[in-house]
């Protein structure tokens, strides 16, 4: 077996993982140094890194580390009778001292982009320069064919993409398609389906923001959770081109990412009675 073209192939297919390797080893344990597990979400495992209580804990920490996207080195004493500086004790009586290291493999987040247009591919040129796995819908089989840089691309209609369970909450979602009726009927299939993403961008003027929230009360009523909703999108940078929209829409993205505050959203060039979060 062939881990490190395991890890390859899950990469390409956006698969996330922990890969745990032993590091470094002194005095006995049941681990050699460059040893290797790969860890999965559902808990599901490839590899070793010894078995036993160094192996339950070291599984134990990497779904904890899984969930928070961190990597992490943790030295272990495998010996539940001794103590060690920076070290963590486990009920092993080998004696050794083992160091593992956790390292994160997956994208920094998942992003949907409803609409393969100027700004779509002036998004994905600048987003694609980071750790982000991007898939690029559009129903215009023309607009997909000649679209560059994105990781996946659907030629489809918005709605029955989404239909298919494809998006999870957490995800981020950028609305752009060629039409404001689309990007109505996208935020609305998402909103039916109670999807909880951590990013829902519409590319909107705030005179038209105002007739879609209109709508969307009407539909869902005034408490719909709208918390994770930005439109008009993006940081307050300034720009009208695809290129600097784009910008603005990727910094918010990042402002959102590493959660940092104090930047002033397009959102918020709304009257107050307009602010829907």
């Amino acid at each position: 077996m062939d881990i490190f073209k395991l890890i390859a192939e899950y990469k390409q297919k956006n698969i996330t993982m922990m890969a745990i390797t032993a590091v470094k080893k002194d005095g006995a344990g049941p681990v050699e140094v460059g040893k290797k597990l790969l860890l999965f979400p559902d808990g599901e495992s490839i590899g070793t890194v010894g078995g036993g209580a160094i192996e339950y804990y070291a599984q134990k920490k990497g779904l904890e580390l899984l969930e928070k996207k961190q990597s992490l080195l943790e030295t272990y004493v495998l010996d539940e009778g001794k103590v060690l500086p920076e070290t963590k004790t486990l009920p092993m009586v080998c004696g050794g001292v083992v160091t593992l290291f956790y390292e994160y493999i997956g994208p920094k987040a998942t992003i949907y982009i409803f609409g393969g247009g100027h700004v779509g591919q002036a998004l994905v040129n600048v987003l694609k320069t980071m750790n982000y796995h991007i898939t690029v819908i559009d129903e215009r089989k023309p607009i997909i064919e000649k679209f560059n840089n994105a990781d996946v691309l659907v030629n489809e209609a918005f709605v029955s993409f989404i239909e298919k369970d494809t998006i999870k909450d957490g995800d981020y979602i950028i609305v752009c398609t060629p039409s404001h009726k689309y990007d109505y009927h996208v935020i609305n299939k998402i909103l039916e389906k109670k999807l909880k993403p951590a990013y829902l961008g519409m590319l909107c003027s705030p005179d038209k923001i105002k007739g879609y929230l209109k709508s969307t009360y009407e539909k869902f009523g005034k408490d719909i959770d709208l918390s994770f909703f930005y439109s008009p999108i993006g940081l307050d940078t300034g720009g009208m081109t695809p290129e600097e929209i784009a910008i603005s829409i990727t910094a918010e993205i990042l402002a959102i990412t590493n959660n940092k505050s104090g930047h002033r959203h397009m959102r918020e060039i709304l009257d107050d009675q307009d602010h829907y979060w």
